[in-house]
């Protein structure tokens, strides 16, 4: 699967607001990430073309079932990395935003490997 990076950022964050609010607009993804709505605009018209996400005449995103597929291994990712990460004595937030930049270059078998290490920390 290969996704670039700001597309399976979009994904993921679109995932997670949506476990938080009723409807998701492009808005909200803008204040969540620090984007300008112009650029979250783009980015949510090439999601739609790639049949990751449909978008109602109000402006609700809904993700489809590959795009839900894309965000929840991202989100799943960004779980495990920055928990494995806590767990050697980095700081929560700092953990947080290495495991943003990790969870997109790793490989699914280096993935794997740190998911199984986790777990038997």
């Amino acid at each position: 699967m290969a996704h670039n990076e700001s597309s399976e950022n979009y994904l993921e964050t679109i995932l997670m607001l949506s476990q938080k609010r009723p409807v998701v607009r492009s808005v909200d993804i803008a204040n969540e990430l620090g984007f300008k709505k112009s650029s979250v605009s783009i980015a949510m018209k090439n999601l739609r073309e790639k049949n990751h996400i449909t978008v109602t005449e109000e402006g609700f995103i809904y993700l489809t079932e590959s795009g839900r597929e894309i965000a929840e291994m991202v989100y799943e990712r960004h779980e495990v990395l920055s928990e494995c990460l806590v767990k050697l004595g980095v700081s929560k937030e700092v953990a947080d935003e290495d495991a943003c930049r990790i969870e997109h270059i790793l490989s699914d078998e280096s993935f794997a490997a740190i998911k199984k290490a986790v777990k038997n920390m």
